[in-house]
């Protein structure tokens, strides 16, 4: 799908994806940001979408196919028809939900786990076998999540908790990652 050519919302496109999973029993949809082109035609746009917006549709198609969420969770009427360009939409989502966190890694099933921001396919798949045989705490999450930086946030474990972290205004703009301007060398 070429994002930006018109004026499709990411709804719309996540829609259209999601039915082209479910109808066409496709494997995978793939999202290319528009670029214009010199003497194009004067419907199409001047300029092009930004980059971010095609990674963050990525993002939310990945969402929905491996971790159980739903276009219309992802794409809320609180979030709009458009995706946040400045946080992830796995984080997104649960900024919005804050009355579902914390989670406790050691007693959540898979469905809640794969919710949690930080965790992925893998590390919720290591937590479930890891814990049959002992309690998690911060440090053995991290240690499976590759970084605790934003899923501390989000968890209790083993002599962890998360304390009024999670109930902060601030707390978005905190995880949220700085931009940077890339520079050629």
């Amino acid at each position: 799908m070429i994002v930006g050519a018109d004026g499709a919302s990411d709804a719309a496109i996540l829609q259209r994806s999601a039915a082209l999973y479910g109808s066409f029993g496709l494997r995978r949809v793939y999202y290319s940001a528009f670029s214009p082109i010199p003497d194009s035609s004067k419907l199409l746009p001047l300029s092009e979408p930004p980059l971010m917006r095609e990674h963050r549709l990525y993002q939310a198609d990945w969402l929905t196919r491996f971790y159980g969420f739903e276009v219309g969770e992802i794409l809320d009427d609180v979030s709009g028809d458009m995706l946040d360009l400045t946080v992830d939409p796995k984080l997104a989502w649960a900024l919005r939900h804050r009355g579902r966190f914390p989670v406790d890694v050691n007693r959540a099933d898979r469905e809640t786990l794969l919710r949690v921001p930080g965790l992925g396919t893998r590390s919720v798949k290591s937590i479930l076998d890891m814990r049959r045989f002992r309690r998690l705490g911060l440090a053995d999450v991290a240690r499976l999540a590759r970084s605790a930086t934003v899923l501390r946030n989000f968890i209790v474990a083993e002599g962890w908790r998360p304390g009024g972290l999670l109930d902060s205004e601030r707390l978005k703009q905190h995880l949220a990652p700085k931009p940077r301007q890339l520079a050629l060398l």
